[in-house]
């Protein structure tokens, strides 16, 4: 299916977009925002967001009121930031656009939307449907482009936030962009490497259920897949068989995402293929881990991967440290709470953790003492939208979702009426 998107002053130069299912060209006829685009828009966000304009007129948030007994009546306002910029990633572009832009806009700021360039037709669509519902000029905005774009948005000076979900190298470039122009404020969602544990008493079809689904969910291209698996050595070899065959199921699901019945689809393009390809390779040739299944491609067209179990490996491979982002898991086994927790917090990571167990006190113990953001008990790789998602340690800064993501946007204001004279 050909698929162009609706052109405007901001076709400057061409990007190219090609179907990962198939390896066919989509459009190259994308358009890519420049600085003097960047300057305008911002210009325009700053206009919308003017005291007397009717979008601050029509959004207020929630304050506070407090006792007057020294004497002062006082208020407390949640005021909007002003122009938040929202860089979202190509692995769940619409999703991403409505834990950013809804908060931001809820709240009474004005949005500006990049998307990735691996996926902004989904982005340029959502302009004309922002037209649509009626938004005033400038509240929404929509700039495609590459990462020079993001950079751009990230230090200028009269941009008031980022938001931004990416890689871990990225977010730090986005942080010390932001502080060093005009210290804007910054919400960092960078990756996970989620470890799932896995008791001996847990029930074995849920845990496989989870962890299984968790990590082919999108072809593990979600920041908090299941990408790393702990199971007590008492149903080690049984775990590892109900998951092999679990995938052996998934395998059959693969295809074209169009397609009716499919589960699997391709990774994003071919230089996520070939990075996730090398980093498999490297695993092989370093004897890292035991490949027990997959590990291959799965026919000659398109970017399919084949569902991949590493065993026995070690913690200082890249497979068993970095962030893959693709259906690639690898699972080791463990006797003792002090030794699993201890395994699950030596990561970079802290986005999001699963524990298996019918035990519950064993369960909270646990939960409690693992390092992650957000912890399932008996379930992985999934979150609430009414409450705080986001990660300790490298996996980022903030929180998005809830109540926290209402704050995210805002800025206290006290104010203090003397009642003394």
């Amino acid at each position: 299916m050909e698929l162009e998107p609706h052109l405007t002053k901001l076709f400057i130069n061409n990007e190219v977009i090609y179907n990962p299912a198939t390896g066919e060209l989509v459009s190259d006829k994308i358009p890519v925002a420049g600085e003097e685009d960047i300057n305008e828009a911002v210009r325009i966000a700053n206009e919308a967001f003017a005291p007397d304009s009717p979008w601050r007129k029509m959004t207020n948030h929630a304050g506070q009121i407090f006792p007057a007994d020294d004497g002062f009546y006082k208020i407390v306002r949640n005021e909007p930031l002003g122009v938040v910029a929202g860089i979202i990633p190509w692995n769940g572009p619409l999703a991403s656009v409505g834990l950013k832009a809804a908060p931001a806009l809820a709240t009474g700021n004005v949005f500006i939307l990049k998307p990735s360039e691996k996926t902004p037709l989904m982005s340029a669509e959502l302009g004309k449907l922002v037209l649509e519902a009626g938004f005033p000029p400038g509240v929404f905005q929509v700039l495609t482009g590459d990462g020079s774009m993001g950079a751009l948005l990230a230090s200028h000076m009269e941009v008031a936030k980022v938001s931004f979900t990416g890689s871990i190298q990225t977010g730090k470039t986005v942080q010390v962009l932001a502080a060093k122009s005009n210290l804007k404020t910054c919400t960092l969602e960078l990756g996970g490497k989620s470890p799932a544990v896995v008791y001996d008493d847990a029930n074995l079809d849920n845990a496989i259920n989870w962890t299984v689904n968790g990590l082919v969910t999108n072809s593990g291209q979600i920041c908090f897949a299941a990408t790393k698996v702990y199971v007590q050595a008492g149903i080690y070899d049984e775990f590892i068989d109900a998951y092999i065959q679990a995938f052996e199921a998934k395998k059959k699901l693969i295809g074209n995402p169009e397609q009716k019945d499919v589960e699997l689809g391709p990774v994003v393009d071919k230089s996520q293929y070939d990075r996730i390809m090398g980093i498999l390779d490297n695993a092989k040739t370093s004897k890292a881990g035991t490949l027990t299944y997959g590990g291959d491609r799965i026919g000659d067209k398109g970017y399919y991967i084949t569902p991949t179990v590493f065993t026995s490996t070690s913690p200082s491979a890249p497979i068993y440290t970095d962030e893959i982002f693709g259906p690639v898991v690898v699972i080791n086994k463990f006797t003792s709470d002090a030794e699993i927790i201890a395994r699950a917090n030596k990561c970079k990571y802290g986005l999001m953790a699963g524990v298996f167990t019918q035990d519950i006190s064993r369960a909270l113990r646990v939960s409690s003492a693992i390092d992650s953001g957000v912890v399932g008990i008996n379930c992985i790789s999934t979150i609430s939208t009414s409450c705080p998602f986001g990660g300790t340690k490298e996996s980022g800064l903030g929180r998005e979702c809830g109540e926290h993501a209402l704050r995210a946007n805002t800025e206290p204001k006290t104010v203090l009426i003397n009642l003394n004279y």
